[in-house]
Formats: structure tokens, C-alpha cells, sequence
């Protein structure tokens, strides 16, 4: 499959990042408020809910005026809303479940990075066949959390797995162990009160311990093995 140099350039930094902020808000303000602060605190990917009121507006408003953010749209897999996030200035489009036909080929066709929703092998393959960028597994934490992400490298080892639902402080460490490439993440990273009371502090802590938590994945995978005692 080939891409463009910006879709190229969206995927590596997904997987440089290892985070997809989720926002899932109930006013576009509150949405706007949350996708600032953890682009602030250092996360510059975020996926704007198509159930937020008026997110077409806070789609565009990021992708006109903050060209360090790389936004997104979960949407909703319905043909329409993807094709009205495309328009609204979308980099990439996420979805909780998988439609081959009519939403991937559509986003694939305008040049946008696909994340499809999967859960069965045979939708994790079915979307990598299909010509999705990554493939999210959800939600990953009702059917065996990071055992279920190891289950699936086993016969899909050069597919790039997204964990999503359920990742929270504890477990995320275990995802990327497993070896999930990034993780999707809402509200344990962007809290409702937190955003309800404009408390971008405690976002902002949230988001320094899971981009330490990748970073330290990531460096205790890269150690070398210690061979077995003789």
C-alpha cells in the first residue's frame, strides 16, 4: 500500500507518541479545553469524538490554527460523519468497529491515516487487508487486556496494533509489553471532572505519567536479555 508523505508522516508520530488522547466531552468548549491541555502537556495527537456537540468546529478550529496537533475523529463508523470529518480537516479517522466496504475505502481513497475498530482475528485481519494504517483492538480490556493483544501478535506479527478501552495506569505498561504500538486512551487520561472544573493541572500530570510509562516500556524492551545463568 502506498501513501502519501503526510499520511507517512502521521503514522510515525502515532507510534513515536504511543498515545491517542480520546476526547468525549459535553460542549465543544470542553472539548476544546481538553484536546489544548494535553497537546500543552506534551501529547500532540488527539481524537475528537463525533459526539461532541459541534465537533466538525473543533476539528477545524485545531487543524486550521494549531499546526503542531495532529487531530482526529472517532466516527462513530458512519459514512457520513467520516466523510464530514474529512472535510472539517481530520488527519486521521478512528472507529470502534470495522465496515470495510464503505467507511475505509472512503478514507483511504482521501489520502487520511485509518484506524478501524476490531476485536475478532478475523477482523483484525479483514481490516489490515482491507488497507487500514493500524488496527484498534476494543475493547481490549473485556476479553483479556494484554494477554488478548500477546494472543494476537502470535499470527499477526507485522500488524500494528492499537490498544484501546479499558488502558488505564496500571495496565498500560502491559499493553505495550504485549506489543501494542500505542494506546487509546480517555477517560483515565482526560478525566470528566477534570475538564468540567477546567483543572488542566490534573490533566496535565495524567498525560506526564502515561508518556512516561511509554517511555519506559519502550526503554525496557530495547534492554538486552541477560543470558541464563550456567
Amino acid at each position: 500500500m502506498t501513501s502519501s508523505p503526510k499520511q507517512a508522516m502521521i503514522r510515525r508520530r502515532i507510534e513515536e507518541i504511543g498515545i491517542i488522547p480520546s476526547v468525549h466531552a459535553a460542549s465543544a468548549d470542553d472539548a476544546t479545553f481538553a484536546a489544548r491541555t494535553v497537546f500543552l502537556a506534551g501529547i500532540s495527537i488527539v481524537e475528537i469524538s463525533m459526539t461532541v456537540p459541534d465537533a466538525l468546529s473543533v476539528i477545524s478550529d485545531f487543524a486550521q490554527h494549531s499546526p503542531g496537533l495532529i487531530v482526529g475523529a472517532d466516527s462513530a463508523w458512519d459514512l457520513e460523519s467520516a466523510r464530514r470529518a474529512v472535510d472539517a480537516g481530520a488527519m486521521f479517522i478512528t472507529s470502534p468497529g470495522l465496515d470495510a466496504r464503505s467507511i475505509l475505502e472512503f478514507v483511504i481513497q482521501e489520502d487520511i491515516v485509518v484506524i478501524p475498530g476490531a476485536l475478532t482475528p478475523s477482523e483484525v485481519s479483514t481490516a489490515w487487508q482491507a488497507g487500514a494504517d493500524f488496527v484498534k483492538v476494543f475493547p481490549c480490556s473485556h476479553v483479556g487486556g494484554p494477554r488478548y493483544i500477546r494472543a494476537l501478535r502470535g499470527p499477526f506479527p507485522n500488524i500494528p496494533l492499537i490498544a484501546s478501552g479499558g488502558v488505564n495506569q496500571m495496565t498500560a505498561g502491559d499493553f505495550l509489553a504485549a506489543g501494542a504500538v500505542a494506546l487509546g486512551i480517555g477517560q483515565e487520561l482526560i478525566p470528566r471532572e477534570a475538564v468540567e472544573k477546567r483543572n488542566s493541572g490534573w490533566i496535565t500530570e495524567l498525560a506526564r505519567r502515561f508518556l512516561g510509562i511509554v517511555k519506559e516500556a519502550r526503554a525496557s524492551a530495547a534492554r538486552p536479555t541477560s543470558p541464563p545463568a550456567t
